[in-house]
């Protein structure tokens, strides 16, 4: 009798000493010599492209105010950081007040879409009519409306990052898989719990792609405004001191402002993907290292 009970634990012991299950591999961690590699390669392109820029003003003996050489342009950078810094504070604020404002109501309005057709069909149209409109030809009635200048430009850099978020995040809450959705019905999931633990988290992918390309248009954006707008004074961003540089030719300046307004650009880019390579990097195909 004791043989006969054991015989299905016996057995069944046996298959899976004959077939283990497989062992988790962690993912391979990316080897030393290529980080480094990553950070040197681009940090000698940059070198070379500064070195390549002095020898071109030094060798045909450009005039400062056709092209400054590296060092005017890092000395007038140094010189007049304070009215700089202060200008790229004022830009930065509008950016990421609009970034911010985009994300929440991209999201938001992402999940009113997806929740009824109705009000997809109703605002679907308005939203491709406001989104396929420059913002430079609509910034001078924004001007007229707004309270202000500042929520002027901030309107305008709104616009332009709202729909990134809002066209990747409502793709995104489309593209939840099918099979997926019938199991959460058949287990009785309600509408939100659906939308909360099996939707949003489908669509996270979606929304930090579109997370990284608002980023970058919001700082356009604000940018673009501030030129239509032509504030001035102490409140100004960096779209005026670039104005500014040019009417007096000072263009070491000018160039200087162009060189933050890049970084900028290039920072909140980088800052985004890391934001985005650290949600994904357990779960995410995108994110994961493959050996092969």
């Amino acid at each position: 009798m004791t043989s006969i009970d054991q015989g299905p634990a016996a057995a069944h012991a046996a298959q899976e000493t004959a077939h283990p299950e497989p062992a988790l591999v962690p993912a391979p961690s990316m080897p030393v010599t290529e980080r480094v590699l990553r950070v040197a390669i681009p940090l000698v392109m940059l070198a070379g492209l500064i070195g390549l820029w002095a020898w071109y003003v030094a060798a045909y003996n450009i005039p400062k105010y056709i092209l400054p050489g590296p060092d005017l342009v890092l000395q007038s950078l140094i010189k007049d950081w304070p009215i700089l810094g202060t200008a790229l504070l004022v830009t930065l604020k509008i950016t990421f007040a609009a970034l911010g404002i985009a994300l929440v109501g991209g999201v938001a309005l992402a999940i009113l879409l997806t929740s009824s057709k109705w009000v997809e069909l109703a605002l679907s149209p308005y939203m491709v009519i406001l989104q396929v409109t420059p913002v430079v030809a609509i910034a001078p009635l924004i001007l007229i409306y707004a309270p202000s200048t500042q929520s002027a430009l901030l309107i305008c850099a709104w616009i332009v990052a709202f729909f990134p978020v809002l066209s990747n995040t409502t793709q995104g809450l489309k593209s939840t898989d099918h099979n997926l959705l019938n199991l959460f019905e058949l287990y009785g999931a309600s509408r939100w719990q659906t939308m909360i633990h099996l939707k949003l988290p489908a669509a996270l992918p979606y929304f930090l792609a579109g997370l990284r390309i608002a980023g970058g248009l919001a700082l356009i954006a604000a940018v673009v405004a501030e030129f239509a707008a032509g504030s001035a004074g102490a409140g100004s961003g960096l779209a005026f001191r670039l104005l500014e540089s040019q009417y007096r030719l000072n263009i070491p300046r000018l160039f200087a402002a162009l060189i933050l307004l890049c970084g900028t650009g290039v920072v909140i880019y980088g800052a985004t993907s890391l934001i985005s390579h650290l949600a994904l990097r357990r779960w995410h195909e995108s994110a994961i290292r493959r050996e092969n």
